[in-house]
């Protein structure tokens, strides 16, 4: 099975969480300005909510995608609103990428809202996350 991460961050918080997938699936996290170099089974995709809305990067990436991808497995952290997942989904739906109805989302940290955030305990229940789909 060819499994792919990646990943948008502004803050360091989501590449925890990538970084922790990426070591449990056997695969090297890159940010979204890699593009996809050929087909994947799963493509675990992160991202963190910014101004109630995924980055533009993240939409630029998954607008550009070019080859197969089985299904993209969404990650999120944000630190008021609860997770990328529905637009995320509705990007991959425009590209006819299907995308799990399981996803992994934490608080992040941003400023003084949940210092510490993602945690070794958010890192542990990603990781077993990631392992679910192996």
């Amino acid at each position: 099975m060819k499994i792919s991460v990646r990943y948008y961050t502004k803050t360091g918080n989501t590449k925890k969480l990538a970084d922790e997938i990426a070591r449990t699936v056997g695969a090297e996290a890159k940010t979204v300005d890699k593009k996809l170099s050929g087909d994947v089974d799963i493509l675990f995709l992160g991202s963190s909510v910014y101004a109630a809305g995924v980055d533009a990067q993240v939409k630029k990436f998954i607008e550009d995608i070019d080859v197969h991808v089985g299904k993209i497995v969404n990650f999120s952290t944000a630190a008021i609103i609860n997770s990328t997942y529905p637009q995320i989904k509705k990007l991959a739906h425009r590209k006819g990428i299907n995308v799990s109805s399981k996803e992994y989302h934490c608080k992040g940290s941003f400023g003084p809202l949940h210092r510490g955030k993602p945690n070794a305990a958010d890192l542990k229940e990603a990781s077993k996350f990631a392992e679910s789909f192996l």
